[in-house]
């Protein structure tokens, strides 16, 4: 009786990958991102202020009145950030590291905001970043094994607009009066006064004020 052997498609495909990548078939689901390779580059004085500031957050920042503006402006000030006059962080917002936050006058990041800022952020004057919106200035370079963290800095320019839980990546600027629409994806800089949205974030229309 004549027997015939079948390849089951999953197995096809690893052997495809395997010609490819040069690893064997049956290691292919054994593969995995090698974090031990992974090396801290943040100096001991930095992770330190960043232990003191998450105590000073969640003690002094976090459980403040929502009125009190000063006061949390304060205490980022005492951090190294540089708030301008009527600048107003709410309670709910997490600044990653303070000494890397520059607010122009009448600025705001709303509750809910992340300012994950391993990278220089600046927001202009009269910038507004509201709940939920995520602000990223790093990411990692995943091609290589050691995954190293990698920055770019954030810039949202004068009377910008970043709406509820859009998502803003390293190394983009925003001009002035631009419009981000609430979940987009931010992956490259966005022209002045223009209103963006979607995933990736694009142009809809450009507007003028009145």
């Amino acid at each position: 009786m004549n027997t015939e052997t079948t390849t089951h498609p999953r197995a096809a495909r690893l052997q495809a990958n395997s010609k490819l990548t040069g690893i064997p078939a049956g290691q292919a689901d054994t593969i995995r991102l090698d974090l031990s390779r992974y090396v801290n580059r943040w100096p001991w004085r930095q992770r330190l202020a960043r232990a003191i500031w998450g105590l000073v957050w969640l003690l002094l920042f976090r459980p403040s009145p929502r009125i009190c503006f000063g006061w949390r402006a304060w205490l980022l000030r005492c951090f190294g950030a540089r708030i301008g006059p009527g600048s107003h962080v709410y309670p709910g917002a997490r600044i990653w590291a303070p000494w890397n936050l520059e607010m122009g006058r009448t600025a705001a990041v709303a509750d809910g905001a992340v300012i994950y800022n391993p990278d220089r952020v600046v927001l202009e004057d009269f910038a507004i970043v509201s709940q939920e919106a995520f602000l990223c200035t790093a990411s990692h370079d995943y091609t290589q094994w050691s995954f190293p963290l990698i920055t770019g800095p954030i810039r949202v320019g004068r009377y910008a607009w970043v709406a509820a839980r859009a998502f803003v990546h390293p190394g983009v600027s925003l001009g002035e009066g631009c419009v981000v629409g609430a979940g987009s994806v931010v992956t490259r800089d966005l022209p002045a006064w223009s209103v963006c949205a979607g995933n990736p974030c694009r142009v809809i229309k450009v507007y003028a004020k009145r």
